[in-house]
């Protein structure tokens, strides 16, 4: 816990109460999300072992950020993070570190040998974080994409849940 503004920061794992909240802080980094998707999305995180989301919150009750680890199953063992978003009002308060040192400890107990983190280029102020927490950048890659679906939303998940 870190004092922020004279709030205590925890961070827990994520709920389906929390979706809301966690939609509106990938807006801020230019993902929508919409608060059912991101509900979907934490319930099949929550049944799969090889998935972790966290939330940052207020001693108010306030979702400051979050982040997503997960395991990657390849030929070695490690993790990766999915995804770290932090309040732009409440960055460079320590939340951020926070949440990583989470998912570096949820990575330990699953035995991972690493933790992986992707980052845009264009987010320099990310990249800075990073390494200061300890991370190095190991290489510099391309990321490309084929759309399976030319004409369906990005957002719709591969398998989608049937209606509840």
């Amino acid at each position: 816990m870190e004092p922020d503004e004279g709030n205590q920061v925890s961070v827990r794992l994520a709920s389906l109460r929390d979706a809301q909240r966690i939609a509106a802080l990938c807006e801020q980094l230019g993902y929508p999300a919409f608060q059912e998707k991101v509900q979907r999305r934490l319930r099949r995180i929550d049944q799969d072992e090889d998935n972790a989301a966290y939330v940052a919150e207020l001693s108010s009750g306030h979702v400051v950020g979050w982040v997503h680890v997960h395991r990657r199953r390849l030929i070695q063992t490690d993790a990766e993070v999915g995804g770290l978003v932090v309040d732009e009002d409440r960055r460079h308060g320590g939340i951020g570190r926070l949440l990583m040192q989470q998912a570096e400890q949820w990575a330990r107990e699953k035995v991972c040998w690493a933790v992986h983190v992707r980052s845009n280029v264009v987010r320099k102020d990310a990249h800075a974080f990073y390494e200061t927490i300890g991370y190095r950048r190991i290489k510099t890659q391309f990321t490309f994409r084929k759309a399976l679906h030319p004409h369906r939303n990005k957002d719709i998940p591969c398998n989608p849940e049937p209606a509840l």
